[in-house]
């Protein structure tokens, strides 16, 4: 769960040695129309805060109490302003926060989910930052998975934070004892791999590799390696692509796989209920996709019977048997300025502190993925057995759709509901794809 990462990692004891790089692949960015070059002129420069006082909205579970003071700590001491954080909960935060940004006095500074800033940008919630993109990216490269949703119609609405994305966590005593001692790098490996671990393990509620039909962020991966995608957008309209011949093969594929590997009351599940990483920990199932925080959950919920040492990850091989790691999801977060803040001057010093390479060491070190391309790669250098996997997939992270519409569809659950009726086989994957791109082409133009 996104309250306990912070805390998942640092049970396994591998906070300090995250080795992840997130460069995007192209093709998924998030522009959704106009596509002129903004003004980059403008420059934040000092300013005296002396007497006023800075609100940041920090979801719960994102940023240490170490890292935030770091980072007000600076703030402070270049404008002589005082900041109030304001800690959030997950659960109801898309509804508060348009509330919020709606009125006259929202919070200056919010921390953001990177598929959601579309939709605050598109009611007008949001400042546009692109005049000081140059400085904001203080020399570096921003990783795709977030720079493209921040970019909403051609222009800056968001700062990229950090990345998060997935890879394979796999019980290595488990494999070893099925006879396998090292992990797959192609596809057809990795099936073989999981037959052999299928035909150890006989009881009725053990999965070789645990994968829910709702798990969607997991589930795309089979989607975007057979060269399908969410949607596509033309001259600033999307349109649902599930129906393509690309990506009917790919949810073929990926319900031939759930169902082989997966438990079958998993195909209407999500990965929380029951939660994957103690299925894991329960010892009912050798393999997950997971997070970076997920291999501390797993070690913290086995009551000692699964050690740091007993897990490795590795990336999940691409699943269309082309060669290197499959495309998967790239999630985290980024920092937004309110569009009626009355500290827009304050915000954005916050935001470039919040953004710089010093905060972003000290992000990693939580740990958490930098937001640039050449700050991942400092620290992938680093990598350990449970984070080497996440930093092989980092390359080829994708992102959903940048359109108004997409808050929606995540709101519904949509994308949830059709994977599951895709494994479950309660609809053909046609008839399934056909349902969803009707609910994608009238919502996501919003």
């Amino acid at each position: 769960m996104r309250t306990s990462r912070i805390v998942a990692v640092g049970a396994a004891g591998i906070a300090a040695a995250l080795a992840l790089s997130a460069c995007s692949s192209a093709g998924n960015g998030g522009n959704g129309g106009d596509t002129s070059t903004p003004d980059t002129s403008k420059t934040i420069g000092t300013v005296d805060g002396s007497g006023r006082t800075l609100t940041v909205w920090a979801m719960t579970g994102d940023y240490s109490d170490e890292v935030m003071k770091k980072v007000n700590d600076e703030f402070e001491a270049q404008t002589g302003a005082k900041v109030d954080v304001q800690v959030q909960a997950w659960d109801g935060i898309t509804t508060k926060l348009t509330t919020a940004l709606g009125t006259t006095t929202p919070p200056d500074v919010v921390d953001i989910g990177n598929t959601q800033v579309a939709g605050y940008a598109n009611t007008g919630g949001l400042m546009d930052l692109s005049a000081y993109k140059d400085e904001l990216q203080q020399g570096g490269t921003w990783v795709d998975s977030l720079a493209g949703p921040a970019t909403f119609d051609g222009k800056l609405y968001a700062v990229p934070s950090f990345v998060g994305n997935r890879a394979v966590i796999y019980n290595k005593k488990m494999w070893a004892d099925a006879g396998v001692t090292t992990a797959p790098t192609t596809y057809d490996e990795l099936k073989s791999d999981l037959d052999k671990i299928k035909a150890k393990n006989s009881a009725s509620d053990f999965s070789p590799f645990y994968l829910p039909g709702q798990f969607w962020y997991a589930g795309m991966s089979w989607v975007w390696d057979a060269g399908g995608d969410i949607a596509t957008s033309d001259d600033g309209t999307w349109k649902g692509a599930f129906s393509s011949t690309e990506a009917q093969k790919g949810l073929d594929e990926f319900k031939a796989f759930q169902n082989a590997y997966s438990s079958k009351a998993s195909q209407t599940l999500n990965t929380d209920k029951p939660n994957e990483d103690q299925i894991m920990a329960d010892g009912k199932t050798a393999t997950i996709i997971g997070a970076l925080w997920d291999a501390g959950l797993v070690v913290s919920g086995s009551n000692g019977k699964i050690t740091e040492d007993d897990l490795g990850t590795f990336a999940l091989p691409n699943t269309a048997g082309g060669s290197g790691p499959a495309y998967n999801f790239g999630g985290g977060e980024v920092w937004g300025i309110a569009q009626k803040s009355p500290n827009q001057d304050l915000a954005l010093v916050w935001t470039k502190i919040a953004a710089s390479p010093d905060i972003q060491n000290a992000l990693a070190a939580q740990p958490w993925i930098p937001n640039t391309k050449e700050l991942a790669a400092e620290w992938a250098t680093k990598a350990t057995t449970l984070t080497q996997g996440f930093y092989d997939a980092s390359g080829v992270t994708r992102a959903t759709p940048g359109a108004a519409g997409w808050g929606t569809i995540e709101g519904n659950k949509n994308m949830e509901q059709f994977f599951s009726s895709v494994a479950s086989g309660s609809k053909s994957v046609a008839d399934a794809a056909k349902d969803m791109d009707a609910t994608l082409d009238s919502t996501l133009n919003g």
